[in-house]
């Protein structure tokens, strides 16, 4: 059953964190199309990776101007201080997905489908992306209303009651099946989707990264 409040712990921590989740926010909505790529670039490189250093390759990415010159970059993956785990595999998803960039540029300026519709058609071209990661990409670059189920909001699902136990979205249905339930949610206790998203990353985490 749905409960109609946050559990007093996250309702405390998003009283404190409500300005810091909405700057965060306008902040992704802020994004420039040409800072674009490197945000599909972070979402390709985080999977099973530390988010904080899947952004400091993603800085290391800009610096050497990856996408206007696409060179080799595999070193950057390795590098100890900013170690991404699978750095082969990635960094050949990095390489098609500069190659695929025109056309993945088009679904995300296609505006005359939803915000769903883009996030599968995204789903569907970029190697190595599910709902998930499309989501997140999407939500990174200012596109709102996704839920991007990693195991930090899985996980919070529980704790607030809307599930007994972690919900599996092994499946595109079980996907779009938790993230109807989560929408339901967030409807019921009257929080816009993308902060719930940001407060339980920061109750998981401790903080508010992307």
């Amino acid at each position: 059953m749905i409960g109609h409040a946050l559990p007093p712990e996250l309702a405390k921590l998003y009283s404190q964190k409500q300005l810091e989740i909405r700057a965060r926010l306008c902040e992704f909505e802020a994004v420039l199309p040409k800072d674009r790529f490197y945000e599909l670039c972070f979402c390709l490189l985080t999977p099973q990776s530390s988010a904080v250093h899947a952004n400091a390759v993603v800085e290391s990415l800009k610096y050497v101007h990856y996408q206007e010159d696409g060179q080799d970059v595999l070193h950057l993956l390795r590098q100890p201080n900013q170690y991404i785990r699978f750095h082969n595999t990635k960094h050949a998803r990095l390489i098609k997905a500069r190659r695929q960039w025109p056309a993945i540029a088009a679904i995300v300026d296609h505006r005359d489908i939803s915000p769903v519709e883009r996030r599968d058609l995204i789903a569907q071209t970029v190697d190595g992306f599910g709902l998930k990661e499309s989501s997140h990409f999407l939500r990174n670059i200012g596109v709102r209303g996704l839920a991007i189920l990693d195991r930090h909001l899985l996980t919070n699902l529980v704790r607030c009651g809307v599930y007994a136990e972690v919900p599996s979205v092994s499946t595109i249905s079980r996907y779009k099946s938790v993230e109807k339930q989560f929408r339901e949610y967030c409807l019921d206790i009257g929080i816009d989707i993308d902060e719930v998203d940001l407060l339980f990353w920061c109750a998981q985490t401790g903080f508010i990264l992307k």
